[in-house]
């Protein structure tokens, strides 16, 4: 008996070159665009970042002030949400780890300005130029609370 449950027919054989060059091809195109979209807006993706950066402080900070009675003073700083501040006033609670896990730096590595005022806070980045003020990605972010 001749087994013909294996056996393949003509012209179904698998992918020929031909055809594996025009989904490589394809691939390549694709990958390309995709590269072209996303390289060519490095500046605008930091933007972003720093500002989902500052919305997680912000929740941080809420935090803080929820364990703590107030947000940090602005001499403690954000340094307050990483490492438990030895300034006055002392934080009454403060967790294993801090709200932080490290030191604020915006998508340009650049730390946060951070100021508290009567139980408000203002957390800025100075954008790419690391100046007051600017337009498109040279502006300043920031967050209230």
């Amino acid at each position: 008996m001749h087994d013909r449950k294996h056996a393949v027919p003509d012209g179904e054989a698998g992918l020929t070159l031909i055809e594996m060059m025009i989904v490589l091809v394809i691939i390549a195109i694709v990958a390309g665009l995709v590269a072209a979209n996303v390289m060519g807006r490095p500046d605008e993706a930091k933007v972003t970042a720093t500002k989902s950066n500052i919305a997680t402080i912000s929740g941080a900070l809420k935090m803080y002030r929820l364990d703590n009675g107030d947000y940090p003073t602005t001499e403690q700083g954000l340094k307050a949400l990483v490492e438990k501040t030895t300034t006055p006033p002392l934080p009454a609670t403060f967790p294993q780890g801090g709200y932080l896990s490290a030191p604020a730096l915006d998508a340009w590595g650049k730390p946060y300005e951070y100021r508290s005022e009567g139980g408000t806070f203002t957390i800025r980045s100075l954008g790419k130029d690391g100046k007051p003020g600017g337009e498109g990605v040279d502006a300043d972010i920031e967050g209230k609370g």
